[in-house]
Formats: structure tokens, sequence, C-alpha cells
């Protein structure tokens, strides 16, 4: 076993220093802010605070975060990031070689005013019958504590599926596992965080004088699936390996 993966299942998180060089993170975010631009210009909904009592309990009344799924949808520079070998050697250590992108999205956290996040597992929103499904947190800008960087809880991954854990409500683990007690994870640009979606998680408000920029991408086994009936966007594009479980029907052919 790898010390990535032993690492990864003894604490539920692997924090991968430096994968991408300073030239990538710089191509990286001239596209991030591009997109942002583009978001901004369209007149959509971007702004992805979260709604709710135990969010409510950490954010201010002007907090906002700008967001959009799906990255390499934009950008040419971003669908090479998550083919970038390095990025995917650490994966297969962690998930084994076959690697699907289930999908990406975008986080801006103003300076000032940047929404947080509450504690949280991620399963509730896309599981998988194995319940391979990882995130890796690319980080195009640093991310300080007064940033509102990521915040764990090492070794909550072996907790399991939590009923009520999708962190939009109050419940005994979130009583259990409070936000302020959290392992505090600062990275700097170029860095990966990767975590189990079992992994409790959160961030607090960015309350400083810079920009947070980060891209989340939703990663699982080429084994596994995603369980019937769940409607969250699945975007299965196999970014190494092979899909053992795509269709006909499921890759989008016409009848």
């Amino acid at each position: 076993m790898s010390d990535i993966k032993a690492h990864f299942e003894n604490h539920g998180f692997y924090l991968a220093k430096g994968l991408f060089k300073p030239e990538e993170v710089q191509a990286l975010e001239t596209d991030f802010d591009r997109i942002v631009g583009q978001l901004t210009a369209s007149g959509e909904a971007i702004d992805a605070t979260w709604d709710g009592g135990e969010a409510q309990k950490i954010a201010s009344q002007n907090d906002v975060i700008l967001h959009t799924h799906n990255v390499q949808k934009y950008s040419r520079t971003w669908l090479n990031a998550f083919l970038n070998e390095r990025f995917l050697s650490v994966v297969e250590q962690i998930i084994g070689p076959d690697i699907i992108l289930h999908h990406s999205k975008l986080f801006q956290k103003p300076s000032e005013n940047g929404s947080p996040f509450p504690m949280h597992q991620d399963w509730p929103y896309f599981p998988t019958v194995q319940d391979s499904m990882i995130a890796g947190i690319i980080h195009v800008s640093d991310a300080t504590d007064e940033m509102g960087c990521l915040r764990i809880y090492p070794g909550s991954h072996k907790l399991g599926r939590v009923k009520g854990a999708d962190g939009r409500r109050q419940n005994d683990l979130i009583d259990s596992y409070p936000i302020e007690d959290a392992t505090i994870i600062e990275a700097e640009a170029g860095d990966v965080i990767f975590f189990h979606y079992f992994t409790l998680h959160g961030s607090m408000p960015n309350r400083s004088d810079a920009t947070r920029k980060t891209v989340l991408c939703q990663l699982y086994a080429g084994t596994d699936r995603i369980e019937d009936g769940n409607t969250h966007p699945d975007e299965r594009m196999v970014l190494r390996g092979w899909n053992h479980h795509i269709s006909r029907a499921a890759a989008g052919q016409a009848a």
C-alpha cells in the first residue's frame, strides 16, 4: 500500500502539495477569472450560499459565494487539469486505475463576505453503490483560515453513512462535530486536497482582504456507479482507465 493510500484510509483525506506548477496555476486562474466574468455578465443566479439554520449560525447577511458546475464545459485548460498525469496518479493511488469524473464545480469566496459551508458529508447528494466517491479541491489561490479554507474531522469517514448529514439542518451529528473544533487545512495555490465523501468537512466565511478561488471535482471508481434514482448530474467522463457500468442508454445514445 502506498503512503498516500495509507494516509487517506487512516484519515479520510490527503493534501497533495504543489501538484500543479506555478505556470499551470497561472493558466488555470486566467480561465477561472474568465468563467467568473462570463457568469457575472450572464445575469444567472450564481450565488451558492446555503440556506438553513446551520449556515446562518456562521454566516453574515451579505455573504455570497460564486459558483458553477462543470468548468470543463467552459475551458479546455480546466479539462487539461483533470487529465493532468500528476493529478490522476494521486487519484489512482486512492481509488484505483479506473477514474470517472462525476462533476466539477467552481467556488469563488469574495474577500470580506465569502459564504461559509457548515459541517456535512457529501454522500447524501450523489451516493455510489461501493462508496468510492472522493473530492479533489484544486487551489487556484492560497486558502488560509482567515480566507475560509477547508476544515475537516480526520478519521470521520469511518462513521460511514450518517443520516441527515447533508449540513442543511441541525442534528446530533452536527452538534457532536462543531466546525469551530475541526482541523484547519490551509493550502497554497497549486495544492490539491483530496477527501472521502464520508469525511465531515465545512468552511468558515472569508473575512480576509483576498479572494479564495477553488475548483472541486468529484471522482469515483470505474468499477462503481451512482445509485439508481439519483438525479444529480453525472458526467460519467472517463479520465483514466475504463467505465465498467456505462451503457448505450447511459452514454446518451438515441433509441
